[in-house]
């Protein structure tokens, strides 16, 4: 290996690092906590190392919505590939989602809710952001109905269960009702 693979190789280490240690204290603290101080006290390297890799805070956020979305991905198809029927692949997908965002909020926020400098809905948007709606359509378009485009349609099922995320950790919706809400969505949604 020579010494330029070598120092890639660290460089990358260190920017997994960096992201890992921002994600966990973000989900622990919230991302109020999370500062370039804060970091390199944590990871044991000095700020300007920090900024070598990013050029600040939102970098930062943009790097740990690009995994999480990658993440969401997985979750995705993993939970409707494990169900048979296209009422059932919805279903799975909208517990999935949900779950996802109930377990990992700060990953969540970064996604949806924080200026992490990505850009969405358009040909610049990031490769893990396309593949995590890509797998939102994969179940969704088969169930959009005749004379309905399947990106919209996914568009606003999405947009359903980001609603419900978002009103119940604001404590808008109570949780108790996540299984009836996600079944009116399902039926209300989907032509089966």
């Amino acid at each position: 290996m020579s010494v330029q693979e070598r120092k890639q190789r660290e460089r990358a280490q260190r920017e997994r690092l960096i992201v890992a240690t921002a994600r966990e204290l973000a989900e622990k603290q919230g991302w109020d906590a999370v500062t370039t101080r804060q970091l390199a006290e944590r990871i044991e390297y000095s700020q300007p190392v920090l900024y070598s890799h990013f050029r600040g805070k939102r970098e930062i956020i943009g790097a740990v919505a690009l995994e999480g979305a990658t993440e969401m991905a997985v979750a995705i198809r993993a939970a409707t590939a494990a169900v048979d029927g296209p009422r059932a692949r919805v279903t799975a997908l909208a517990y999935a989602y949900l779950d996802f965002a109930e377990r990992n909020p700060a990953v969540y926020d970064a996604l949806f809710q924080l200026d992490g400098g990505l850009t969405y809905a358009s040909e610049e948007t990031p490769a893990p952001l396309k593949d995590a709606f890509a797998a939102l359509l994969e179940s969704l378009g088969e169930v959009a109905g005749e004379g309905v485009e399947p990106g919209l349609f996914t568009e606003v099922f999405w947009a359903a269960l980001h609603g419900l995320v978002t009103l119940t950790r604001a404590g808008r919706l109570l949780p108790e009702d996540v299984e009836r809400r996600v079944e009116l969505v399902v039926d209300r949604l989907t032509v089966l």
